[in-house]
């Protein structure tokens, strides 16, 4: 039976939706959906250890987010523009957004004073971005560190501060490429990540660079006509043995956040015989219900908008009626929601 994007809408009070994050990573609020006996607990994050047990493994996205916001000049009319830097697509060759967008037609060359840094606009792609053809000497990240913004969601209705360069970011990224964070690995500390260690848990590190496509709205009624924009992902040798060493003893797979689902369920569609492979390469891995899931048994996640690829993806994992249930009365008590917002343990 098709699946109807109207049905996975639900009212939000914008009071909800966290402008900024707690003072403390790991004291955000955690609603544990239990799927087996549908139960409900309210606990605070640094709990998630009580439902983790030894020989668990716990799969993070190390990926790194840039400050991907830059304005810049047109050389074509002298307006002020703002490129936001999506990903590399080829040598030098970058897709990007642009501001305001009418105003920056083909052919336009974009400066950014005293760096050197320039990007010409070539043509528009289907989803509505452009590639632009960037000319820089050096790191290009090193660039955008000093000049460029901290990239948060459009339902975060102010400017970027100082601090959101330490807070949207998790504590363990690595991997430089994101212009999304992996937001539900930022309640984690380096205390509670130790503990989790001690505890006889496996912290196992992949990465898959999030794109804006999380926030593009889909516009389609029944989702299997929607297309996610690829995403870069990279599992390497290590990891995949760890992950298959402990499928083999049947312990759990507990996924942190949608990102690390995408990228170990594409992995596991292009391995053989049940044993993930390490692998990297582009994702374009869209989950929606019906779903049977190869690797994960459980995911840490944040609370997602109505109608998202995000909200199908949970509910592929728990049913819509459990996901549903559980947001109702995350509403009702008031959690906060997306990128900055609470947690969700699903198990």
């Amino acid at each position: 039976m098709s699946v109807s994007l109207k049905d996975y809408d639900y009212p939000l009070p914008k009071s909800l939706i966290a402008q900024y994050p707690e003072e403390r990573r790991d004291h955000s609020r955690l609603l544990v959906l239990d799927r087996k006996s549908e139960r409900i607990d309210h606990r605070l994050f640094y709990q998630v250890i009580d439902y983790l047990e030894e020989g668990d493994g716990l799969v993070i996205n190390q990926s790194r987010v840039f400050p991907a916001r830059v304005f810049g000049t047109n050389q074509k009319n002298d307006r002020r523009v703002e490129v936001f830097f999506l990903k590399e697509v080829g040598d030098k060759l970058w897709e990007v957004l642009v501001k305001p967008f009418k105003k920056v037609p083909e052919g336009s060359l974009i400066t950014f004073d005293q760096t050197g840094l320039t990007c010409e606009i070539l043509e528009r792609t289907e989803s509505g971005s452009r590639l632009a053809k960037v000319n820089f000497n050096g790191d290009l990240f090193e660039v955008l560190e000093k000049i460029g913004k901290v990239p948060l969601p459009p339902y975060i209705k102010r400017e970027p501060e100082a601090g959101d360069k330490n807070t949207y970011q998790t504590v363990y990224a690595r991997e430089t490429g994101a212009v999304a964070a992996p937001t539900a690995g930022l309640h984690f500390t380096p205390e509670l990540l130790e503990k989790i260690e001690r505890k006889g848990v496996e912290r196992i590190a992949i990465t898959l660079h999030v794109g804006w496509d999380s926030f593009r709205p889909v516009r389609v009624e029944h989702p299997e006509e929607h297309t996610l924009a690829s995403e870069h992902f990279k599992i390497d040798p290590r990891s995949a043995e760890r992950i298959n060493r402990i499928k083999r003893y049947r312990k759990r797979i507990v996924a942190v956040g949608t990102t690390t689902v995408r990228a170990l369920e594409t992995a596991a569609e292009h391995s053989d015989g049940g044993e993930m492979k390490p692998q990297s390469g582009w994702t374009k891995k869209f989950i929606y219900p019906p779903f049977k899931f190869k690797v994960v048994d459980s995911l840490i996640t944040n609370f997602h908008l109505p109608r998202s690829t995000l909200l199908l993806l949970v509910s592929a994992l728990a049913s819509r009626e459990l996901i549903f249930k559980a947001y109702q009365e995350a509403v009702e008590k008031k959690y906060r929601f997306y990128s900055y917002g609470d947690a969700m343990l699903i198990i």
